[in-house]
């Protein structure tokens, strides 16, 4: 059910489309009908192909690039309690502040553009990392913490065998949102700086498109982000049905 249900609703959704525009004499300047869109998607694959690449590679970076800072600030977040209360509010603060206001700033320091994409589109993901790590690190089960202070545990091992461990879930309920956050970033940052030619990304080509009043592309690109986002988050799943099936119960009550 959990399958057949979505693709039938959107069987339906596709077919009253098609239906609407062709009965309706839409022009594809205005609304394209599926059909349409399908075809573009066809004779334009090579070229909505690379733009992908570029933008998906651009988000994996930032992704990576998120997990690796915000998994060291939430450990050294918690470690003190001052040290929470020094960090945090900047990261917030980060989430907060529009990345359209940033971004321009961020192009302007950084030389290299693609540098430049990666740290915005970073900006972007990271917070969910930062946040939900932080919380699973200091959600730690009392009495298991009783237990490794009375056996003497340190600090190191403390984190290493119990911290850790019981911040996972957490960490991926938060790598989940910071995925589909860092393509959205990397859309953003892409339309704040205009790049264009053989390295532009699904951003240039939407812009584009709406030039040229190329509707057709313009939904084409959009069902292929559509698409990288779901992939995205089907992979970061997959990744934590595997780090945690044999253990936690937010993934054994799954399988059941």
């Amino acid at each position: 059910m959990r399958l057949v249900a979505p693709i039938v609703v959107a069987c339906l959704l596709l077919g009253a489309w098609q239906i609407a525009v062709v009965a309706n004499d839409v022009p594809a300047y205005l609304v394209p009908s599926p059909s349409r869109i399908a075809q573009t998607l066809w004779s334009d694959r090579a070229l909505l192909a690379s733009a992908l690449g570029v933008t998906a590679s651009i988000a994996l970076a930032a992704l990576a690039l998120a997990v690796i800072l915000g998994g060291a600030i939430a450990l050294l977040a918690s470690q003190s309690r001052w040290l929470e209360a020094s960090i945090l509010p900047y990261a917030i603060l980060l989430q907060v502040t529009p990345i359209v206001a940033i971004a321009p700033l961020i192009i302007i320091w950084v030389h290299d553009i693609r540098a430049a994409l990666v740290l915005c589109a970073t900006v972007v993901a990271i917070f969910p990392v930062i946040s939900n790590t932080s919380i699973g690190l200091r959600s730690v089960d009392p009495g298991l913490l009783d237990l490794f202070r009375m056996s003497r545990a340190t600090r190191w091992q403390t984190l290493l065998r119990l911290r850790i461990p019981s911040a996972l879930p957490y960490f991926f309920a938060g790598l989940r949102i910071a995925s589909g956050l860092a393509l959205i970033g990397a859309i953003v940052a892409e339309f704040v700086a205009g790049t264009g030619g053989q390295g532009a990304g699904l951003a240039y080509q939407i812009l584009m498109a709406g030039i040229q009043l190329n509707v057709p592309r313009l939904f084409a690109s959009l069902v292929v982000i559509t698409l990288a986002g779901l992939v995205l988050h089907a992979a970061v799943a997959a990744l934590s049905r595997a780090a945690l099936a044999r253990w936690h119960e937010s993934e054994l009550r799954r399988q059941e």
